[in-house]
């Protein structure tokens, strides 16, 4: 019997970005390469080997000191080896994003409580760097419009071992506006509920850190 492992492996081999790229901005496409793929598998055959639907979770795009090394969103090379018990021989300098979702996710229970209901993605499950800095993809309104069936089409595959009457935006701003949007027109999900940034937290708002935590533990415990 085909896993929820087995379903989230063959989206991710099977990611192939669009022709249509700005000057200077590059995909990071972290399933192309041979460490960060043998470490996705790692990942995903540890807390997805069931057949059970996960709630999605989703971000913006992965960045270049997390899930744009490791092949797993939100997670930094530190966290798959700490929390997730994964040894890994990427050089483990940590992502501020990555830091509070572990956080959140020990608050949860941990990551196996965690993975077994949720599963965390992105609006665009690949990354994009410009002049060696992270760029969001809706940094660049071309972009957005060339990539909108790729993000569609993507949404829809992972939507076979995902739940669609409650998706999460990981992001209160122009994330879930544009996600909103999409669903306006596709009819993606039912619902559509807004979780504070990670990066915002820790840069902006960390003597609060602990108050996100705790709202994010509101919104999703009562899918655990």
């Amino acid at each position: 019997m085909e896993t929820i492992s087995d379903k989230v492996l063959r989206f991710y081999k099977g990611l192939d970005p669009p022709d249509f790229l700005p000057i200077e901005v590059e995909v990071m496409n972290p399933y192309k390469v041979d460490i960060a793929w043998d470490y996705t598998q790692k990942f995903y055959k540890k807390y997805f080997d069931d057949s059970n639907e996960r709630v999605l979770l989703l971000g913006i795009n992965p960045g270049r000191f997390g899930g744009g090394i490791t092949g797993i969103p939100f997670t930094d090379p530190l966290q798959l080896e700490n929390s997730c018990d994964i040894e890994n021989q990427f050089e483990k300098r940590s992502e501020l994003s990555s830091t509070f979702i572990y956080e959140m996710i020990h608050h949860l229970g941990g990551p196996a409580t965690f993975y077994g209901k949720f599963y965390i993605s992105a609006v665009c499950p690949l990354g994009f760097v410009k002049n060696g800095k992270n760029l969001n993809y809706y940094d660049i309104r071309e972009l957005m419009e060339q990539w909108e069936s790729f993000f569609v089409t993507k949404l829809k595959e992972q939507l076979s071992f995902c739940k669609s009457d409650q998706v999460f935006s990981i992001g209160q701003g122009q994330n879930i506006s544009y996600l909103k949007l999409l669903n306006s027109k596709y009819k993606l999900f039912d619902k559509i509920t807004a979780l504070p940034h990670p990066r915002w937290v820790m840069q902006y708002k960390l003597k609060r850190k602990q108050a996100y935590i705790e709202e994010y533990s509101a919104k999703l415990a009562h899918h655990l």
